[in-house]
Formats: C-alpha cells, structure tokens, sequence
C-alpha cells in the first residue's frame, strides 16, 4: 500500500470509488478505512479532501441527484411533463446504485451547483405561475415520494404472504377488495409509481389554480 498520495488525490475521485465500493459492500459495509484501502491510502489521506465520514456520504448523495439531471423545463415542454421526466430520472438515477435511496436519506447539505440548479428549475417555476414556496414544496414532496417509493423497492424483504392465504382474514374472501388489487400488482411496480406521480402532479395543479392571481 502506498504511504500517501494526496497529490493524485481528489475529492471527486474519493466520491467516484465510493460509489462503486457501494454497490458491492452496500451502505453498511462503507467505511473510511475500506475507501482507503480501496483507493491504495491511508486513512488520513482521506481527510485532506472530507472533513468527516458524513462529508462524504454527502458528496457521494449529491453526485447521484446530479445524475439525474437537473434544470428548467425543455422549450414547449409542460410543467407537468417536466415534473414527470425529473422523477423519473431521478428514480432510475437512485436505482442505479445499491443502497441509494438510503444513502440520499442521510444526505444533510448539497453541493453549490445542485443548489443553483434547484434555484433555476424554481424560477422557471415561478414564470409558470407558482410561488417560490409552492415550487420548492411541489420539489420537495416529489423528491421525498421518489426516495421513500425506492427504499421499498431496494429494501430486503421477506417472502410475501401468499395472496390466498390471506383470504380467511378477509370478509370478502378471495374476492375480498385488498386480494384483488394485490392480485393486480397493486401497492408496487411501475403502475404504482406512475400513479402515485400523477396524484402528486394533478394535487400540485390543483393548488396551482387556488393561487391569487
């Protein structure tokens, strides 16, 4: 192992390798000391670039937000349609890595270009009609929607009940509502994403509309 090489060393590239240290350890399995040894350092070294652990956990969050690409609608493009394209981004983006929407959980700070890149994304808002409160809210709850819909899908789970086994619980039986819909592939997967999407967009319109104009 090399003793230190602080000079080929660079924050971006601490952030990089513990992204793909990620996918094959899982967030549990990160530590400082394995990035290290990853990279061909020691420990110390790291601290030239991160000031703690959390830094970097930081760091590794805001470069996957970046990831899903940032920025104001396209020219003709709806709101409503922007919305959509930047969840959707933004859910394959977290996807991509193991643990991800966890790891976008912890995150406590964002970096200068991501906070200039929500900034122009609200005013393009603000120019269709919205509040800056209302933009940064209707942001917010997609984003929260995005990483609590991904930790259940990234998240281990047990095997599932079977269906029918749950009808002598039920009133209805077998045609009991909830046996049905689950039947259907109800409560998960991308029909369930897709509608929960559209109930936050169509909310976000209708408050839209209960604006002072």
């Amino acid at each position: 192992m090399r003793d230190d090489t602080r000079a080929g060393l660079t924050r971006q590239t601490m952030i990089e390798t513990a992204l793909r240290l990620l996918d094959e350890v899982g967030l549990d399995g990160l530590t400082v000391r394995r990035l290290a040894a990853e990279l061909g350092v020691k420990s110390p070294s790291l601290y030239w670039h991160i000031r703690t652990k959390q830094d970097l956990l930081d760091g590794m969050a805001d470069t996957i937000i970046r990831a899903a690409g940032m920025g104001p609608p396209h020219e003709g493009e709806s709101w409503q349609d922007w919305l959509a394209r930047r969840a959707r981004s933004y859910r394959r983006a977290v996807l991509a890595h193991r643990d991800g929407a966890r790891l976008v959980a912890t995150g406590q700070s964002l970096g200068a270009a991501t906070i200039k890149a929500l900034d122009q994304e609200l005013a393009a808002m603000v120019e269709r009609g919205f509040t800056p409160l209302l933009a940064l809210d209707t942001i917010a709850a997609i984003s929260r929607y995005v990483i609590g819909f991904v930790l259940q899908e990234q998240n281990e789970r047990l095997p599932d009940r079977p269906v029918d086994n749950m009808a002598d619980l039920l009133d209805g039986g077998t045609s009991a509502p909830l046996l049905v819909a689950l039947r259907a592939g109800g409560s998960m997967g991308e029909a369930a994403f897709e509608h929960g999407l559209r109930t936050l967009i169509d909310g976000t319109a209708a408050a839209l509309t209960r604006l002072p104009r």
